[in-house]
Parts: C-alpha cells; structure tokens; sequence
C-alpha cells in the first residue's frame, strides 16, 4: 500500500547572522510559494536542538505519484534559481524525497 510522501529540505545556515533573515525570507516568501508550486497537503519547517545551522523543511503529498510530479524540474527550477539568488553559496542544501511505510498512533 501506498504512503504519504514528503518532499525533505535540509539547509545549513552556517553563518549565525544569517539565521534571522533567512528563517523571515523562508517564512514569508519561499514556504509559501514553494506550497503553491508543488500542491502540497501541509508543510512545515523545524530548526534542529542538535545541529544548530540545520533548518528543515517538509512538504507533504498525498503519495509518491504526487510528490514526483510536484517536485518535476519545471516545478523545481525556479524556486532553486530562486533560492540561488538570494542565499547565493550562504546557505548549502540537500533534498529527498521520502514515502511512509509505517505510521502508529498511541
């Protein structure tokens, strides 16, 4: 059986000074418009308690049909051009994508 699937963005915003701008950057233009671009369900964005520079976002799909097509190279391309532009060599990123194959609930 198919499950969910989920785009995941870690970004490494080595440079403290950097961190308020891009969490505000990230929060009022590039979630928003990357929400639009993909179709996702739900998304959201964590800072790790571990690893202080790394941010990561989620992008939830309905299934990894969704998640492949919502993340095509003409869906992609200008939010990366997008990303590049603003954040330059600042802030280095990876991306995977991820699909359920298991989920409890207590």
């Amino acid at each position: 059986m198919a499950g969910k699937a989920y785009l995941v963005v870690r970004a490494s915003v080595a440079d403290p000074a950097d961190r308020e701008p891009f969490d505000r950057w990230y929060a009022t233009e590039h979630l928003p418009d990357a929400m639009k671009a993909f179709g996702v369900k739900r998304a959201w964005r964590t800072w790790s308690r571990v690893e202080p520079d790394a941010h990561i976002a989620y992008y939830e799909f309905d299934d990894i049909a969704h998640a492949r097509a919502g993340t095509a190279p003409e869906r992609l391309g200008a939010l990366i051009a997008e990303f590049d532009r603003v954040w330059q060599n600042r802030v280095v990123r990876s991306r995977d994508i991820q699909e359920t194959v298991e989920e409890r609930q207590v």
